[in-house]
């Protein structure tokens, strides 16, 4: 029986997608930040790649400068409030707490986070202006957390920034393929609107940068510019039957998710396939959503995942059934419609993972998600003249501007990290900015 009942209405589905990080009072700040021990090499900073200052935060929302906290959380992160909600603080800041080592729970610090942007956003409190303009322009294609950091610094530096996305909302994944678990949409594009009235930078909604002359355009326009596109749809699996009704990638069924919500159809029983943070995700909404039965189906065994161990645990708290060396070989399909997945089994052998003959087996179905691996942005980036590629076609930067191989172009995100989490996408987009900067000013 399912650990969740269908959502009819958005009262239901809101209670079925509670936050897994819900927002403190400020009883429950004063208490919790209470707990730091303020330590002098602070270990939870060097976790953080934003490197915020944490204990400072901490001890200013003790003291009750909870806008000088949010200041101290901004001035790293323009990201602050979004990544209090979605970051895997278990394994970043929280993780590296040192209360750990005392088998004492670690200090919630994305909280305490979340707890100081969120009073500054809905106070509209004004942290930052827009510096006094230098007369250089800067495009940024892509509205994700680099695209928003970055136009955020630029701006604070007296740059015209213009965003360029193909989406109608702005947050890219934090919007588009985060589970409402981790943060809703209100919460997402709340953060943005307070940064861009107060950054006075420019977003074009539904304006996609796809085409040469589209490129040239730019590059004509604008003084630099930076890219962050991000990483494209769902990869191909590459077997029969991965065309049919109710095969979806899971990027695309999260988004779909978060806009649709309770009217969402979900059918009875689901496979998902994948082994990452994004499968967990489809995996545990679905069940969430009601589906009677929710399998997880990975190719390697339970240790070789890549996905976080909470996340995994939270999938089975849902109700989640993990299938492990599992290799999809077929989509079986009846009237159309997806009935089942054939599967093979898999073995490691001499560090090489093998299928087992004659072990093929078959779990029915009425829903495929496919959760493995997102197809890069080389088709689109090849059209930037002078712009280096790795294998893996993302974007080569240095690591400490991230200037692209065309000195024009800067970059940061998932189109250089291949898919990391939001925090790093702040730092990238910021640092890229810095870059920016130091490039057109020769400081």
């Amino acid at each position: 029986m399912a650990e969740y009942t269908r959502p009819q209405s958005e009262e239901a589905f809101q209670q079925n997608f509670k936050q897994k990080k819900p927002l403190m009072n400020s009883t429950e700040a004063f208490v919790e930040s209470s707990r730091c021990l303020f330590c002098y090499d602070a270990p939870c900073i060097k976790a953080c790649p934003t490197h915020i200052d944490i204990p400072l935060f901490i001890k200013q929302i003790h003291t009750g400068n909870v806008d000088g906290a949010a200041e101290t959380i901004y001035d790293q992160n323009w990201m602050g409030n979004a990544c209090g909600k979605v970051c895997p603080t278990q394994v970043l800041c929280e993780g590296a707490c040192v209360l750990n080592h005392a088998h004492v729970k670690p200090i919630e610090i994305g909280r305490l986070q979340n707890f100081a942007t969120r009073q500054a956003i809905e106070a509209d409190k004004q942290l930052y202006r827009k510096g006094e303009p230098n007369g250089k322009k800067v495009a940024v294609i892509g509205a994700g957390p680099a695209g928003i950091a970055c136009a955020c610094e630029l701006s604070v530096l007296g740059y015209a920034v213009t965003i360029f996305d193909a989406h109608e909302k702005p947050s890219g994944l934090t919007v588009y393929g985060t589970a409402p678990y981790k943060i809703t949409n209100e919460e997402a594009l709340s953060e943005v609107a307070y940064l861009q009235k107060q950054l006075g930078f420019d977003i074009q909604y539904e304006s996609p940068v796809v085409s040469e002359a589209q490129i040239r355009d730019l590059e004509a326009q604008y003084d630099a510019i930076f890219l962050g596109v991000g990483i494209g749809p769902t990869s191909s699996l590459g077997i029969p039957g991965e065309d049919l009704n109710q095969v979806i990638g899971a990027v695309e069924f999260i988004q779909d998710l978060r806009f649709k919500k309770h009217r969402m159809h979900m059918p009875q029983s689901v496979v998902v396939l994948g082994g990452g943070n994004t499968a967990m995700d489809a995996a545990s909404e679905s069940a969430r959503m009601g589906a009677e039965k929710v399998y997880l189906a990975y190719r390697r065994s339970k240790d070789a995942m890549g996905a976080y161990w909470f996340e995994y645990d939270l999938a089975l708290s849902a109700g989640v059934q993990g299938v492990f060396n599992a290799s999809p070989k077929e989509i079986l399909e009846k009237d159309g419609n997806v009935a089942g997945v054939k599967f093979i089994k898999t073995a490691l052998e001499n560090g090489r993972l093998s299928e087992i003959p004659g072990s093929e087996f078959v779990i029915e179905c009425d829903m495929v998600i496919k959760a493995t691996g997102q197809a890069k942005m080389g088709d689109f980036l090849k059209q930037i003249e002078g712009l280096t590629l790795d294998a893996s076609q993302r974007i080569v930067v240095d690591p400490v501007h991230f200037q692209t191989s065309n000195p024009k172009y800067f970059a940061g995100g998932d189109a250089v990290n291949g898919g990391a989490e939001v925090v790093n996408g702040a730092y990238e987009g910021k640092q890229a900015a810095l870059g920016i900067h130091q490039y057109l000013t020769g400081k």
